[in-house]
Formats: C-alpha cells, structure tokens, sequence
C-alpha cells in the first residue's frame, strides 16, 4: 500500500544537473519527516538532505550550496535539485520518509533507489 517511487536518476557530467523525484502514496504526506539518503558501493549509507513537515531543511555539509531538498504536498513529491555535481556524487539515491505516531511508536518507508552516476 505505501510507496515511494524515486526517478530522475542517470548518468551526468561532473558540474552537470539532475533532479530526482520521490512520488510517495499510501501516507498522509504532509505530516512525514522526509530525506534524501544515498549509497556508494561499499560504503555506509548517508543522509544527504532532510525536510520536515514543519519545512525545516539541513543538508550534509558535502552537498551545501549544491543540492537543494524541497516537497510539494499537494502531489505528495519530494524533489532533490542537485547541482555542480562530482564524481563523489555518484551514488544509488532513496527517498525516506518517517514520522513519530501518536502513541510513540515511528512509522518509517523507504523508496526503492535511484542511481546517479557522474562521470567524464
């Protein structure tokens, strides 16, 4: 029933342009906590970008000043804007989503994975 559908990965020249798309359904969008995690190979996973519902956002100080988190909660789509990119850019991407429910427990759903490659 929950899904989060990343897209707009691809291959990119370093200083190129991508922006990756998470389209979620099955949650009331609005009130969940959202990131941008991604994954090179072999290596732990990292948070790149986070927005809450309230619209806090924070980024990894690797991506400051070329990535850009934002959502749209009226097409329950979170965006990543990702600019100036480089090779150490090049990951497999997953859009999270997460929120504390009423009585304490957390609800968390993660997106299948985008793959984003920057290469000459």
């Amino acid at each position: 029933q929950v899904q989060l559908v990343e897209s707009g990965g691809g291959v990119v020249q370093p200083e190129g342009s991508l922006r990756l798309s998470c389209a979620a359904s099955g949650i009331f969008f609005r009130v969940y906590d959202m990131d941008w995690y991604r994954q090179a190979p072999g290596k732990q996973r990292e948070v790149v970008a986070t927005i809450t519902g309230g619209g806090t956002i924070n980024y990894a100080d690797s991506v400051k000043g070329r990535f850009t988190i934002s959502r749209d909660n009226i097409k329950d789509t979170l965006y990543l804007q990702m600019n100036n990119l480089k090779p150490e850019d090049t990951a497999a991407y997953y859009c999270h989503a997460h929120r504390m429910n009423p009585r304490g427990s957390v609800s968390e759903f993660w997106g299948q994975g985008t793959q984003v490659t920057v290469s000459s």
